[in-house]
């Protein structure tokens, strides 16, 4: 079980970008691997807090991990595709949130410079179209990715430009004298390699296009838009670099009788006015198979009848949605001569004629308790 990203950084969910920052950076500085050597404990903290300012500093994340929670980013339950901190490694902490530090730290391993670092690949986005049932289930999808990988017998030398260093040292003349800065190589983009031997199918940097099948988790409860992150199944990057990720959008296909609205699934039952008059049983479309309700003699058209937990289930677990039945009188257009006479001998009869009772609810009543 995933532990709470508030939890992980001791704040509360209200807290603002100010707070999730501070609260960052503290838990970045006592769990800093140059403040603890060899402290694998300290290392996975470092790791968690990294993981959840991530997320907790992103506006959009921030906003999908409050309503769905570690589900929202993995399809198997954990941020980031499965892999335990979202596939990060120093590395990547330090790329990403190296000026939280504010010159306290330097890179992993001390000394004020990273050194080359492990470059990432790109993502790859795909789209997955999803079923109803699909949905309400979850299901495991098999796709074929076309991705980037360094060529077989491709190899790599160490950059001329940095040494194998990363970074090239600038010196630039201010109103303050010459100042020195360190900056990413632009040879080898950090890596501290460059290209060397590759095969003649290979591209400019050593990489080929392969066909992968990747199996991707998702789980019950997802919505039209979701992204989910299978890591390290998108483009690999020249020398020694990490995959990127394959982020997969979710697109919700359109049900043949069912509606869905959040949780909840809306169905349009149409009876006839006979079978309003006597009452009725009938076999209704729910998410996983037909059910059979049993309609009163009398009922009135725009009744809704609520079946608890057989819409769609929560994402996080929290139980299913509602399956509501919007019951409709269908009201005949053409009639026989006897039916005609049928009903002009009623008209004026007591039992033809509208008389609600107290409890019966008004329309937009029955809205506010389809949202309540």
């Amino acid at each position: 079980m995933k532990k709470d990203f508030y939890d992980i950084l001791g704040i509360a969910k209200g807290a603002d970008a100010a707070a999730i920052k501070k609260a960052y950076r503290k838990k970045a500085i006592e769990f800093h691997p140059d403040k603890n050597p060899g402290d694998k404990t300290a290392e996975e903290k470092f790791k968690e807090a990294a993981e959840a300012y991530e997320v907790l500093s992103d506006p959009a994340k921030k906003g999908k991990y409050d309503q769905y929670g570690h589900q929202a980013f993995d399809g198997s339950g954990g941020f980031g595709g499965g892999g335990g901190h979202g596939g990060m490694n120093m590395d990547d902490i330090f790329s990403q949130f190296g000026d939280i530090f504010g010159g306290g730290f330097g890179g992993f391993g001390g000394g004020g410079s990273r050194g080359p670092q492990r470059v990432k690949g790109s993502n790859l986005r795909i789209k997955v179209k999803l079923t109803l049932e699909e949905i309400a289930n979850g299901v495991e999808k098999k796709v074929k990715v076309k991705r980037k990988v360094q060529a077989p017998g491709v190899s790599y030398k160490t950059c001329s430009t940095c040494n194998g260093q990363g970074q090239v040292m600038r010196v630039t003349n201010t109103i303050l004298g010459r100042m020195q800065s360190a900056t990413t190589c632009p040879t080898c983009g950090g890596a501290g390699q460059q290209l060397d031997k590759k095969p003649s199918e290979a591209d400019g940097q050593g990489m080929i296009l392969e066909d992968e099948t990747v199996s991707i988790k998702i789980p019950a409860g997802v919505v039209d838009g979701m992204q989910l992150k299978v890591s390290s199944k998108g483009n690999d990057a020249p020398g020694n670099s990490v995959p990127g990720d394959l982020i997969v959008a979710i697109e919700e296909l359109e049900h043949e009788f069912l509606k869905r609205e959040g949780e909840n699934l809306h169905y349009d039952l149409y009876i006839s006015f006979p079978e309003a008059v006597l009452g009725v049983s009938k076999d209704i479309e729910a998410i996983n198979g037909k059910v059979r309700i049993k309609l009163e003699d009398g009922i009135q058209s725009g009744k809704i009848l609520r079946l608890k937990g057989k819409g769609i289930p929560n994402i996080n677990g929290y139980g299913s949605g509602d399956l509501l039945v919007h019951v409709n009188v269908w009201t005949p257009k053409e009639l026989s001569k006897d039916q005609k006479q049928f009903f002009e001998k009623n008209l004026t009869d007591d039992h033809f004629i509208p008389n609600p009772e107290k409890s019966d609810k008004s329309f937009f009543e029955k809205v506010k308790d389809m949202f309540s």
